[in-house]
């Protein structure tokens, strides 16, 4: 196992609502969700960052000092390097520096397992890496994946700008390609799907454990950030034998880089085109409102802030049963769901929940099927209500409530209401 010197650095003019310790203690869960040992911490107030080193010559020699003491591998900053500061760094300290950003594309390269997965981390990597070729030293050795040099970008970087861009160029190719595969498979499933229910949140909230709750998937679920990186739909019948689809995401976080969002908005596109979202939010974590926000953020620059959000207020059990915080909690957030996921205690009360914003989006038809049209009939069976049907020598009367989406199968059969 590497053994790390975390380095926290708080700038005077970031955002006051992130303490120098609450910026510590994320980037100390994604140092241990990488599977690195913390060796020693430094702690930087800078009222003003140095573009030699991004801290004071001080700091530097004091990392230099535990990093001899403690034979560490590799430094990581919870600030964003420029190329320079990097190779200064390196030179200085003697071993590898790498920053927030790098540190979360490993952890995404150990994530991804899908070919789609795979081409974003590594379009992500090198869109990265491609400013920071300023010279020769330590980061030269690797293509920015950090820790191990994990994932699929492993291999060295002897290539120039010009192969990096070439590189670029393919891989964004391949992402449309993948892209377009999903957004047919989309369509088709849209045409004759039922609603789609698309679960964000912040990194660790329990969107997976959720998911895995709600539809017996087997995704996989471990207490670290950023468990979950290849998004997964499955169908779900809600009681009144409504079908719809649940789709898992990626978790967000705090300041997450823009290039990163871009990189992955095809992962990201489950999201977009879903009816509701179910905003999870871990009760327990203590910078919730902080969280909730962020994934806001994020939210606004996919464009879908706009879309119906059910908030779900997970992990209550972790509250030692505190009805009073959790009322307090409650407050802060519209028409919220309490629920723990892991216990499946609450699941009742949020299909509920689904169930009334759902029917927001439906709508009643009364039309007359010809026999030979009975694969329309099957449709209304699957995805709606079937309120009255009488069978007629050649056609079925009914009257039924239907996903919206889906009212445009039935426009020669019927009137809407």
């Amino acid at each position: 196992m590497e053994k790390a010197i975390l380095v926290t650095v708080r700038h005077s003019g970031e955002d006051v609502d992130w303490s120098i310790e609450d910026l510590y203690e994320e980037m100390r869960e994604l140092v241990i969700s990488v599977g690195v040992e913390i060796a020693g911490e430094i702690f930087a107030r800078c009222p003003k960052l140095s573009p030699k080193y991004l801290i004071g010559k001080g700091k530097v020699a004091e990392i230099t000092g535990i990093r001899e003491d403690e034979n560490a591998d590799v430094v990581i900053f919870n600030y964003d390097l420029s190329g320079t500061q990097q190779r200064n760094l390196e030179d200085a300290i003697g071993v590898k520096t790498i920053d927030r950003t790098q540190l979360i594309l490993d952890i995404f390269a150990q994530r991804a397992h899908s070919k789609e997965g795979k081409i974003q981390v590594e379009l992500a990597q090198l869109i990265y890496l491609l400013p920071k070729l300023v010279g020769k030293g330590i980061m030269l050795s690797r293509l920015g994946g950090g820790i191990g040099t994990r994932g699929p970008g492993e291999q060295k970087l002897e290539v120039d700008r010009r192969k990096i861009r070439d590189r670029i160029a393919r891989l964004k190719g391949e992402l449309d390609d993948v892209t377009a595969q999903r957004d047919a498979r989309r369509k088709n499933r849209e045409r004759f799907s039922a609603s789609t229910i698309a679960i964000v949140g912040y990194t660790n909230a329990g969107k997976s454990t959720l998911f895995n709750a709600l539809t017996e998937a087997d995704v996989y679920v471990r207490d670290k950030l950023f468990s979950t990186l290849d998004p997964t739909v499955r169908r779900y019948i809600l009681p009144d034998n409504q079908s719809i689809l649940f789709a898992d995401t990626v978790g967000f976080i705090h300041n997450l880089p823009h290039h990163l969002i871009e990189s992955f908005k095809a992962t990201l596109e489950e999201a977009v085109h879903a009816d509701i979202l179910l905003h999870i939010i871990d009760v327990s974590h203590p910078k919730i409102n902080e969280c909730a926000r962020a994934v806001r953020s994020v939210l606004r620059e996919l464009g879908i802030e706009d879309k119906p959000v059910i908030n779900v207020l997970n992990k209550k059990d972790k509250i030692d049963d505190d009805d009073v915080l959790l009322a307090d909690i409650k407050r802060e957030f519209e028409s919220p769901v309490a629920m723990s996921a892991l216990l499946r205690d609450g699941i009742g009360e949020l299909i509920e929940r689904l169930s009334l914003e759902l029917s927001r989006l439906t709508t009643k038809i009364k039309i007359t099927l010809p026999y030979t049209e009975m694969k329309k009939y099957n449709i209304i069976r699957e995805h709606g209500k079937v309120l009255k049907e009488e069978y007629r020598k050649d056609s079925i009367y009914i009257e039924a409530k239907i996903p919206a989406k889906l009212a445009s199968i039935f426009s020669k059969n019927k009137s809407l209401k």
